[in-house]
């Protein structure tokens, strides 16, 4: 399955793997920018991208580590 930058919650899923010791309150969404980008399975224009999207990404990080 690919992702896109809409996919928040799988995408939040896979950088938890990821990046298992990174608190996700502390990423720059430059740097969560880059980490998506990166993802094995991430295929989706770059410029899609947006304040509002890595916002949806990083909270669906969060509430997943919350649970």
């Amino acid at each position: 399955m690919t992702l896109k930058w809409t996919d928040s919650l799988d995408i939040a899923l896979d950088l938890i793997d990821k990046y298992p010791d990174v608190d996700p309150k502390t990423v720059r969404f430059t740097d969560l920018r880059e980490w998506v980008m990166g993802l094995d399975n991430f295929d989706d224009d770059p410029e899609h991208s947006g304040e509002k999207i890595l916002e949806a990404i990083q909270m669906a990080w969060i509430s997943e580590l919350d649970d």
